[in-house]
């Protein structure tokens, strides 16, 4: 009843607050690591024994305020120990140095009014995991699935809360800020290859599941994934990494200002990677990429930080592509043969940065991120053989060139009302994307083009607008906030003879609200509501003459984050999504094409349990399920959506500086096919790691598939011909999973 009466109090009178304030005593303070004398960002700093606090800024910085002038404070940062100070003298500035140590579960609070539910659980990973690949980094969201596209050289197939995502249509990636999404690509919308990021360099991973955050727009109707890159670097490093398929990876890390950055403020470093494999296909893939990274960080004042960043990636593969089973089940081909050997292709990436972020004298802070980002890409597929062309094969080429522009504009403010806390966000943007000969053409062999289906220039504009407010009231937590967005949509087609610029425009109006109840310190409650969107491909907006543009998804969760014991989290979260429009990829068309509506419901459940001081456990279970809302019962199943998943592990980290561990993943078995009668197959695969480190050198051993599992890592049901068929076949079509593969790994740390 209390929890009632706050929020209407809230929802009915948000405008009247009490404006009068009541005298407090300011704490002001700056907490660092012990080692580096870096910042650290998002240290809590709690009153002893309640859950008032806050959180450090990205100085270090924090102000607390207090009615009493003796006062007992608790600074707490995961994975450094924890400070109790008697504060007796508020009008002095406190420097707090915090010193790395293991992690340790009693010390993460589920109370304080800043902490959000799935971010606990972020944090814990970051913490256990090691990641080896972009794969492993995006596997960081709970729930979310990955599948490998040709070794590394296309983006991956995604799955997160009953969507197979196909390669970024309903998960918002970023990086700093830089968005990874494409709008209108070649291969499909929200094409996002997050390949340009080398995992070593991944400080946090900031996540929400469901469209409930107005600083996330298109594409985030399951969620969202922004990567914070390191500031610096913790040692220098160069590593190598060989396995039994011949691949190859080199690794060099350093910072490059040496000693020097300390008395100038400044970081600086730089990071290359190149691999090469030759992969576990009976068709060698040939793959090769190169990753070049660099970042310069300067604390120009006491309030201002500038940080730059330029990274480029260039990549080229030959790939086997998707075999049908029957091709496989006869004979005529092993488990990692070929149909069409002949596909492949190249891309290439370079983004460049600039963010400035400046504290301002009333606590308030603007964040200014401008961005640049030019990108090729050329791949070519084969998903149906000889079905179109009996003689030359159905061989296509996606091919694009592009430019993307963007910068962001944000405010941040915290002000009292009475005993109300508020936090105010305001935010303006713009992004822009010029694609040029966004391209789908008929091919053989990679060199000869028979006919260009499609072929023309693309440019979409996003201006935006969003805010956010937050009131922390004794244990509840509410925020509220919307974002508007509109877009131009421009299509040239350049095989028709006569130029015209085709174009739409449209508006959308996504409202978000988010509340958090502290029933005690180890349980909080939290509800979510929201809409957001995601954009259809300009090309078949235009040319098809479609009226939904910027089809809605309205989501809602309910859950908890509860700490039962000191060593044990839990984090369960019921949820519901309706679409006003599904999407549909089109393989051979190289675009997506709209469907109806559809509505998912679901159950995510997280758990994370540090059993020893050295020993962990986690375990995620996520079930959904989704369906179309238009079609009769039993052929209203959505293709390839997963029904049930589960990933999990024991992790180690032991005091003589050995650590590693074993993970699963499970996916059930799930509709190919909107009536359910072919059924892709689902899968569980078990991978194990182990390194020590011994001086200066970093030794490790990795194990993909323990078990030697034969699994399907992608799955369609696709319609094929064989050049010897007279008749097409309408199956399961898929790329086999990892082998059995051992990975060593050397590095030098100095």
């Amino acid at each position: 009843m209390l929890m009632k009466k706050r929020l209407n109090a809230i929802i009915l009178c948000i405008g009247l607050l009490n404006s009068g304030l009541f005298s407090h005593n300011v704490i002001k303070g700056k907490v660092l690591d012990d080692n580096t004398n870096d910042p650290l960002h998002g240290a809590n700093v709690l009153i002893n024994g309640t859950n008032y606090g806050t959180a450090t800024d990205a100085f270090g910085n924090f102000v607390l305020k207090t009615d009493s002038s003796d006062v007992f404070v608790k600074v707490s940062y995961l994975g450094y120990e924890t400070k109790e100070l008697y504060i007796t003298d508020p009008l002095n500035e406190l420097v707090i140095l915090l010193k790395p140590r293991p992690l340790k579960f009693e010390e993460i609070s589920v109370q304080s009014s800043f902490i959000n539910d799935v971010h606990t659980i972020a944090d814990v990973d970051l913490h256990l995991r090691p990641f080896k690949s972009s794969q492993e980094v995006l596997r960081i969201m709970p729930g979310l699935f990955v599948a490998q596209h040709a070794g590394g050289g296309k983006a991956e197939q995604l799955f997160l809360r009953g969507f197979d995502v196909d390669h970024g249509t309903d998960v918002n990636i970023s990086v700093d800020g830089i968005p990874v999404n494409m709008v209108s690509h070649a291969h499909g919308q929200g094409y996002a290859d997050l390949h340009f990021i080398v995992p070593e360099i991944i400080e946090n991973v900031d996540f929400g599941k469901g469209p409930y955050y107005a600083d996330h727009g298109n594409f985030t109707t399951g969620g969202y994934i922004n990567f914070k890159t390191k500031t610096s670097l913790d040692n220098n490093k160069v590593g190598l990494e060989v396995d039994q398929y011949r691949t190859v990876r080199l690794l060099a890390m350093a910072n490059i200002l040496g000693q020097n950055s300390d008395l100038f403020k400044q970081r600086a470093y730089i990071v290359t990677n190149y691999m090469q494999t030759e992969g576990y296909f009976d068709s060698p893939q040939n793959f090769n990429r190169l990753n070049l990274f660099g970042k310069y960080s300067n604390y120009i004042s006491d309030n201002r930080l500038l940080e730059l960043q330029l990274s480029t990636f260039t990549s080229k593969w030959n790939a086997s592509g998707q075999i049908p089973e029957r091709a496989v089940d006869s004979g005529l081909i092993g488990r990692f043969g070929a149909i069409d050997d002949t596909e492949g292709g190249f891309t290439g990436r370079t983004n460049f940065s600039a963010n400035l972020l400046t504290l301002l004298e009333n606590g308030g802070s603007i964040r200014s991120n401008l961005y640049f980002s030019k990108y090729d890409f050329e791949l070519y597929s084969n998903f149906t053989f000889f079905l179109e062309d009996a003689e030359n094969g159905d061989q296509i080429r996606q091919k694009e060139d592009r430019r993307i522009f963007g910068y962001q504009l944000q405010y941040d403010n915290d002000v009292q009302q009475g005993n109300t806390e508020i936090s105010n966000t305001y935010g303006i943007g713009l992004r822009y994307d010029d694609v040029n000969d966004n391209e789908l053409s008929h091919t053989v062999n990679r060199k000869t083009t028979l006919d260009t289906i499609s072929f023309g220039d693309v440019d979409e504009s996003n201006i935006y607008a969003f805010f956010n407010k937050t009131y922390n009231i004794d244990r509840f937590t509410f925020m509220g906030g919307a974002r508007v967005d509109y877009f131009n949509f421009e299509y040239v087609n350049k095989l028709k003879t006569e130029y015209k610029t085709l174009y739409k425009n449209r508006f959308a109006i996504s409202p978000k609200i988010n509340m958090f109840y502290n029933l005690n310190d180890k349980i909080q409650l939290f509800a979510k509501m929201g809409v957001g969107f995601h954009t259809n491909d300009s090309r078949v907006v235009l040319e098809g003459d479609i009226d939904e543009i910027l089809p809605l998804a309205y989501g809602s969760d309910i859950g908890f984050i509860y700490k039962p014991i000191d060593r044990l989290i839990l984090n369960t979260t019921f949820w519901g999504l309706l679409l006003n429009q599904e999407f549909v990829y089109v393989g051979d068309a190289g675009v997506v094409e709209p469907s109806g509506k559809s509505q998912r419901i679901g159950v995510d459940v997280s758990l994370r349990y540090q059993l020893t001081d050295w020993l962990f456990a986690d375990i995620d279970v996520n079930w959904a399920q989704p369906r179309l809302v238009d079609e009769p019962a039993g052929e209203n199943y959505i293709p390839l959506a997963p029904t049930l998943t589960s990933a999990g592990g024991l992790t180690f980290k032991l005091p003589n500086n050995i650590d590693g561990g074993l993970r699963y993943r499970y996916i059930d078995d799930r509709p190919a096919n909107e009536d359910n009668s072919v059924v892709a197959d689902g899968y569980f695969v078990v991978d194990g790691l182990v390194s020590i480190i011994l001086n200066n050198f970093d030794i490790g051993l990795s194990i993909e598939n323990i078990f030697n599992t034969e699994w399907k890592e992608t799955q369609f049901d696709t319609e094929t011909r064989l050049f010897d068929e007279e008749q097409s076949v309408s199956e399961i079509h898929f790329i086999p999973g990892t082998p059995f593969c051992a990975k060593v790994k050397i590095s030098y740390l100095f």
